[in-house]
């Protein structure tokens, strides 16, 4: 590629892509950069030990879906040792796509929050 072709490229992608680059200036939940999710899942991706040894590919993503599952809980504000146990026993009975998405953690509020806002320090209010 000669210097000439650089921003060529770089205009093709950026026309190409423009949808997904501006998506957070209409919608104010949505973060202009990942850096949060790219904190949260730093040791996984540097090959925290326990995820070096999955073995096969498999294995691998599965470890990938369970981390992912645990990082979305968190970012919900949900505790996920409460949230996992709820959802793979409510997934093993799900039968459609909308049983299967009520199980994902923005749609489970009611399981037992990690922070809940309104709550003090000090104990029951």
């Amino acid at each position: 590629m000669t210097a000439e072709d650089r921003p060529r490229k770089a205009l093709g992608y950026l026309h190409k892509n423009r949808r997904k680059l501006t998506i957070y200036t209409e919608d104010g939940q949505v973060n202009i950069d990942n850096n949060v999710t790219e904190n949260a899942i730093r040791l996984f991706v540097n090959g925290c030990s326990p995820w070096l040894f999955s073995g096969i590919p498999r294995g691998a993503k599965a470890s990938a879906a369970l981390y992912g599952l645990i990082e979305t809980a968190k970012a919900n504000r949900l505790n996920s040792y409460d949230y996992l146990p709820r959802a793979y026993t409510d997934l093993s009975r799900a039968q459609t796509v909308e049983e299967i998405e009520s199980l994902l953690p923005w749609n489970l509020q009611s399981v037992t929050e990690a922070n809940p806002p309104n709550e003090s320090k000090g104990g029951v209010s």
